[in-house]
């Protein structure tokens, strides 16, 4: 895969959209890793998150077993 997961800092792209809350559970280097990001973006964690779901998604090939 060759296509970034790119972050600017806050103000740039920031949309109002309605939500739903969603609890999860990670591993704490990752949140760690979030933590970092999210100081040195001006952007919350949540916000990070939520826009690497969104990649992910926009990014995703599934692969069902019977193909």
């Amino acid at each position: 895969m060759d296509k970034k997961f790119v972050v600017r800092p806050k103000g740039f792209d920031d949309k109002e959209e309605k939500s739903s809350v969603l609890t999860i559970r990670i591993d704490k280097k990752c949140l760690e890793d979030y933590d970092k990001l999210a100081a040195k973006s001006g952007r919350s964690r949540n916000s990070l998150i939520k826009m690497a779901l969104q990649y992910a998604l926009d990014n995703l090939e599934f692969v069902s077993d019977k193909e």
